[in-house]
């Protein structure tokens, strides 16, 4: 970002923690003194915060009490903690994100249900969810200019999340088309409104259509009004933006007899090529041409605006603690060099966030997949961390400005060949093993009981037959 040090430190700020009924009637001074203590200390240590307002941590009674983002009252609610964060923290924190990857909160939260709140509102629940949450971005940001901007310096801004969509073919127009609607049903749902004031038209047009074949009077699609776009356009002073892999993409039409839903709307289907590496989440394949081709059709889509990359990592997923990530280094490697190639195409990158710093808990897939740079052993309870090679890969990147050579990438493999060898907690399996093998200890004995006393329960009832 413009004038952001060298180092900075992206976390979010849980709005239960500090408004636990999720209303500023209730303010916790225990949570502000934690959020105060941590921005004290990273400006101590010469780290700028880079604060998300917003990571998918809804207030549970908003949720019971209005439906949650299917409600409209959630835009002046969050403006109202929005507004308590830029009170509280705003004159030492200078760069805002309001929500982060919206489409998840939209789609996982509120059509297919695998994250909170867990609904499956299929075709209605992800549009209504996404379009208040456009609403509660656009009027935190003009509540930060017209209140509190000219004395605090700030700026606010949203980060995105989107893979690329590539077509299989390049010479099929229907494949191109496909790939284009992928983009704009992923990352335009949200951008186009910020940085252009209404939804993309290829989604109006899908989503209408589509509606209009069901029978309804009007599209599932909201929509804004004139005031709307007006006060919604514009409402981002810097892109976030998280990118992890790539889909090749292809024409796939779902008749609206089927059913409506975010994904038949989009009449496409997503295909990966199997020689792509993948080496921990089952949806993540490590794709880096498609990173400098998503940050170029963000510089042509939406006028070249600053952008700063708020995620961009790779995880595992193993039974046995491996600190050796050669993957990762290659990962971080590759994209990194894709974004270098962007911004010598003019795309205006003006920061890098690596996701993620330590292993964390993973939603849906708990601490099953570990994406940081530091493995955390979450069955202790001081939960030590250990450096993985990824970590002083990533330190002398940022450090020197530049990729380190095969001899210190090498020495980094052995530091952590002998950290793992000289731990037993390393050695020995993930929790989840653990638990597979205490599962194990008390059910198959149990089992085995249980077979034999059917078995001489059927002996006896043979016996008294023959008798």
């Amino acid at each position: 970002m413009k004038d952001m040090k060298l180092n900075h430190y992206r976390f979010s700020i849980s709005w239960p923690r500090i408004l636990p009924s999720g209303q500023k009637t209730e303010l916790n001074e225990r949570g502000i003194k934690y959020y105060e203590d941590l921005i004290n200390r990273l400006l101590d240590n010469q780290i700028t915060p880079v604060v998300t307002l917003y990571h998918w941590d809804l207030p549970q009674v908003l949720q019971e009490k209005y439906g949650g983002w299917q409600n409209a009252s959630m835009v002046n609610y969050f403006n109202d903690f929005a507004d308590l964060c830029f009170q509280r923290f705003g004159n030492r924190v200078k760069y805002w994100i309001t929500f982060n990857n919206p489409w998840s909160i939209a789609v996982e939260g509120y059509e297919t249900g695998e994250h909170a709140p867990g609904l499956k509102l299929r075709g209605t629940g992800a549009y209504r969810a996404a379009h208040h949450i456009i609403k509660a971005h656009a009027q935190v940001w003009h509540t930060y200019d017209m209140k509190w901007r000219s004395r605090q310096k700030g700026l606010v801004g949203i980060s995105l999340t989107a893979d690329w969509g590539e077509p299989v073919d390049i010479t099929n127009q229907r494949d191109i088309e496909a790939a284009e609607r992928y983009i704009q049903f992923y990352l335009g749902w949200f951008a186009s409104p910020i940085f252009s004031g209404d939804y993309p038209q290829v989604m109006k047009d899908y989503i209408g259509r589509k509606s209009g074949q069901q029978g309804l009077g009007a599209s599932r699609l909201p929509v804004f009004s004139p005031q709307e776009k007006s006060y919604i356009k514009g409402t981002s002073d810097f892109l976030g933006l998280g990118h992890f892999t790539t889909r090749y993409v292809t024409l796939k039409n779902y008749p609206s007899g089927l059913g409506d839903s975010y994904f038949a709307d989009r009449d496409l289907a997503e295909l990966v090529d199997p020689r792509w590496p993948d080496p921990g989440s089952e949806w993540l394949y490590s794709v880096p041409w498609g990173f400098r081709r998503l940050l170029n059709f963000v510089k042509m889509q939406y006028g070249n605006p600053m952008i700063h990359v708020t995620e961009n990592g790779v995880s595992e997923k193993m039974l046995c603690t491996d600190l050796c990530d050669d993957w990762r280094m290659q990962y971080f490697k590759d994209y990194i060099n894709e974004m270098l190639k962007a911004v010598k195409d003019g795309v205006n990158v003006k920061g890098y966030t690596a996701w993620s710093l330590l292993d964390n808990f993973e939603w849906d897939e708990g601490f099953s997949e570990r994406f940081g740079l530091y493995y955390v052993d979450f069955r202790s309870k001081t939960k030590p961390r250990y450096p993985k090679a990824s970590v002083h890969f990533y330190k002398r990147i940022i450090s020197s400005n530049g990729f380190p050579n095969q001899r210190e990438v090498e020495s980094w493999k052995r530091k952590a060949v002998e950290t793992c060898s000289s731990s037993n907690q390393l050695l020995a399996a993930d929790p989840l093993i653990g638990h597979m093998e205490m599962v194990t200890e008390i059910v198959v004995p149990t089992v085995c009981t249980l077979c034999i006393l059917l078995s001489a329960v059927f002996l006896m009832f043979l016996l008294r037959g023959r008798l």
